[in-house]
């Protein structure tokens, strides 16, 4: 019963409120910080809660009036039961939605990922085109952006540049991002006016915890080397990559996004986890192997997951089918239609796999 899971939630949240006044978890940066982030959400639920509470008691209420021999009072519980009726089972929907399970990583900070591909010089315009866009998007998320690294195009834009993003949610926000972007319009290098079909792929990599990585250090080596790149003013002089071997698996994963050797030990040791997960993924669930390819695919201009089309003033999410001819308040960094499309289309189907199990 909804409301059963809901009063759960509900015991849950009081028990977070207190545990964030104990001294002890106060004085923990890191403890309160995490727990702080779950009674956000737990308080998002039980405000719900309250709310459904307050509209079933309302109907409570209005059955009560029906018994009464007073006709005023039938008449005025008939049209309270008229409006209380369809309240609740717009909540219940939401609800349901609400307490669907959700993907364990939503609640991570990421690192984000924007390279140029197939397009020359206008895929990097393009990539800081995209670069531009999230970055408008994250402001009105209240989400906050630090560079790890940056290779700018020789005409503008980036070849590559690597975020680290945090705030609520925000892999849940921006894991369909990943992928690649494809792009039409004319280039300001075009000189007769053709339109020309570019990409860049954007990869999205939750952030996870060293406490939240259960591989085994006798089964890795680590390799410290010195990063590769164009020289100038941010060439490494140290040696801030780092690449880690699993040597039960063979597989590798190695960072040089940062200039700092700490931040590529965490971001390699989280692309590791990962492949190792997708691993192990495959192999027990070969069936769902279609849905568990690479982020960022190859990059070319038919490998793509969203078109943004600027004759037309169009985009198209190909996954769900979703076509807004809004690209020019889309590229300022309104994506909250296609992003909350896109999560409505999981829940969706969610919901059906839910259905189709009870």
């Amino acid at each position: 019963m909804l409301l059963n899971k809901l009063e759960a939630i509900h015991h849950k949240f009081l028990e977070t409120q207190e545990k964030l006044s104990d001294p002890e978890i106060v004085s923990d940066v890191k403890r309160f910080a995490k727990l702080n982030k779950e009674y956000k959400k737990l308080d998002e639920v039980n405000n719900i809660y309250q709310e459904y509470k307050t509209l079933l008691s309302n109907k409570e209420e209005a059955l009560e009036m029906l018994k009464d021999d007073d006709p005023e009072m039938k008449e005025m519980a008939k049209m309270e039961l008229e409006s209380a009726n369809p309240a609740i089972e717009a909540m219940e929907e939401k609800i349901k939605v609400i307490l669907m399970p959700k993907d364990p990583d939503d609640d991570k900070d990421v690192i984000m990922e924007i390279r140029s591909g197939a397009g020359g010089d206008e895929a990097s315009i393009f990539a800081g085109d995209l670069y531009r866009m999230y970055n408008k998007y994250f402001e009105t998320k209240k989400f906050k952006t630090e560079i790890l690294d940056i290779n700018e195009g020789s005409s503008g834009g980036y070849n590559k540049i690597v975020l680290e993003i945090t705030g609520t949610d925000v892999y849940g926000e921006l894991k369909f991002e990943s992928g690649a972007h494809r792009v039409q319009r004319v280039p300001k290098t075009e000189s007769q006016g053709r339109v020309h079909t570019s990409a860049a792929t954007v990869a999205i990599i939750p952030m996870y915890e060293p406490d939240e990585i259960t591989i085994k250090k006798e089964d890795l080596r680590c390799d410290l080397f010195r990063a590769s790149g164009a020289g100038g003013q941010h060439v490494n002089k140290t040696e801030s990559g780092v690449r880690f071997t699993h040597l039960p698996t063979g597989i590798v994963a190695e960072s040089t996004d940062s200039r700092s050797q700490h931040k590529n030990r965490g971001i390699a040791m989280t692309r590791l986890q990962i492949k190792i997960q997708k691993a192990q993924e495959e192999a027990v669930y070969k069936e769902q192997k279609a849905q568990r390819k690479s982020l960022v695919g190859t990059g070319d201009r038919s490998d793509k997951i969203r078109t943004y089309n600027y004759p037309q003033n169009r985009v198209t999410d190909h996954r769900i089918n979703l076509t807004l001819y809004s690209l020019d308040k889309i590229i300022e960094g309104d994506l909250a239609p296609v992003t909350s499309a896109l999560i409505l289309a999981e829940n969706a189907s969610k919901m059906q796999e839910e259905e189709s199990l009870s």
